[in-house]
Parts: structure tokens; C-alpha cells; sequence
């Protein structure tokens, strides 16, 4: 079995994590970790997720006894400093599945990914990086045919990062495919017409939607729409513990994704 830790275990993600696992043959949840100021330290990570008690309470510290085969946090950038110093001074091997990063906490983990086994992903969902590789031919096809690129994405009304890190991945990957190099967040005002060379952006947030993204490549005559949506969170834990499992079979050397563990 698979022994892993959570870092963001009471919130709303770690808690379907913690639910997944514990149903996952495969998986055994050795530690549910937290920030030091979360209401709920102390009480059994099953019990806070809905779960009979599995015997791991949620704590601020990963107890010295207690070596993880890998961690998996689902927190917040805020948490980045923390997460990453524990995984590198014990060489745990780590799904981070936050986003929100800096550009260097990001050049920190492809530092790190040299000694240590680091995935790195803004989606966890299959379907979500299924869409990206079908984003990626698009764009290759597209390349030279006069379209204009829009990605409209939306989320919850709690989540702190606009826009998402999986619409900015969006935006990368079908940038470095179409040769664009310049971006736009939302429009207002007499912005006059739409430059052709650009991508851009547009964040909505409404009530408890779990996220989804719509790709637009416009062309004259006709458009390509290329949409995700999330029913729930479920898609994104199965993802993140597939992302573990994946992740451990291998060997240090660089920062590996989503489309490695789909093999994309």
C-alpha cells in the first residue's frame, strides 16, 4: 500500500482526498496535515470527512515517526514555503496540486525536481488534460488560420487566484504551438478591435462550481469550442492519487505533470 500524506486535509479538496483514499485499496492515509491555526487540528481526518475514524488525526506536523511514500497537498499557495521545505528535508516525494505559484516557487520546484520526485499539475482532472492535448492539436492546426484565441473560465466564489492556473496552462500551451506572445485579462472600455496575436482571458465566479473551461479558436465563418466542465470535486482526487502512484515509479531528474501520468 501506498502510504500518503495530505497537506490541506480539512479543507473542501483535502477532505474528498481523505474519502478517496481511504476507499482506494491501494492507498493507506498515514498523515492529514494542516495549517497551525485551522479549528479543526486534533480531530480524526475520517470523522472531519464524513468517514467512520481512521485513526489519523489532523496536525499541524508531520510526526517524526511517520514516513510518507509520498505527500499530495491540495492547500494554498500561502502553504508553499511550508509543503516544500518538509518534502525537501526528508526527501518526500511530492504531487503539488496548488496553484497561484510564483515565478520562482516554481523555479524552486524544478530545482528541487533534479533530487527529489516532484509532479507538478494546475488540474489533477484526466478529462481536464485530455482537453489540453486536444487544445494543443488545435492550435498546431489553427496555426496558420487566421484565429483569434478566447479562454473563459469559471469557478467558485471562495477560490483567490484569477485566472485559474489550469486556463493560464491553457493559454501556454496553445501559445507556444501558435507563436503568440502577448496576453489580455478581460476588457473594458473602447479597447478598439481585437489584436489577432493575443490570447485572452476571462474569469467568472459564481456560487459553488467546481470549475470548468471553454477554449475558443475563431476563425472567419466558423468557431472551435473546446469545453471542460467539473460535476464535482471527485475528478480531481482520482486524478491526484493516480498522480501518486504514478509519481513514485519514478526517478528524480525533472518535474513531471498530468500528461506524463496519462501518458499524452
Amino acid at each position: 500500500m501506498l502510504k500518503t500524506a495530505f497537506f490541506g486535509a480539512a479543507g473542501k479538496m483535502g477532505k474528498m482526498l481523505i474519502a478517496r483514499a481511504v476507499a482506494d485499496p491501494d492507498i493507506e492515509v498515514v498523515a492529514a496535515l494542516e495549517a497551525p491555526s485551522c479549528p479543526a487540528l486534533g480531530v480524526d481526518a475520517g470523522q472531519n470527512a464524513g468517514l467512520d475514524p481512521i485513526g489519523v488525526p489532523l496536525t499541524a506536523e508531520l510526526p517524526a515517526s511517520v514516513v510518507p511514500d509520498v505527500l499530495i497537498d491540495f492547500s494554498s499557495a500561502k502553504a508553499f514555503e511550508t509543503v516544500f521545505a518538509l518534502c525537501s528535508s526528508r526527501k518526500i516525494p511530492l504531487v503539488y496540486a496548488t496553484t497561484g505559484l510564483s515565478d520562482a516557487e516554481v523555479a524552486k520546484l524544478e530545482e528541487a525536481a533534479k533530487t527529489n520526485l516532484i509532479l507538478r499539475s494546475p488540474s489533477m482532472s484526466p478529462a481536464v488534460n485530455l482537453t489540453m492535448k486536444l487544445s494543443q492539436i488545435a492550435a498546431r492546426a489553427l496555426k496558420d488560420a487566421d484565429a483569434d484565441v478566447e479562454i473563459v473560465e469559471c469557478h467558485h466564489r471562495h477560490k483567490v487566484d484569477a485566472p485559474s492556473g489550469t486556463a493560464l496552462k491553457f493559454g501556454a500551451l496553445i501559445a507556444k504551438e501558435m507563436g503568440i506572445d502577448s496576453f489580455r485579462h478581460g476588457r473594458e472600455g473602447r479597447v478598439g478591435a481585437r489584436p489577432h496575436d493575443e490570447i485572452a482571458y476571462h474569469a467568472i465566479r459564481l456560487g459553488d462550481d467546481p470549475g470548468r473551461h471553454s477554449i475558443y479558436f475563431g476563425m472567419p465563418g466558423e468557431t472551435l469550442e473546446l469545453t471542460v466542465k467539473s460535476s464535482s470535486r471527485e475528478s480531481y482526487a482520482t486524478g491526484a492519487l493516480e498522480a501518486a502512484k504514478f509519481l513514485v515509479r519514478q526517478t528524480p531528474g525533472r518535474v513531471y505533470d498530468m500528461f506524463d501520468v496519462l501518458n499524452l
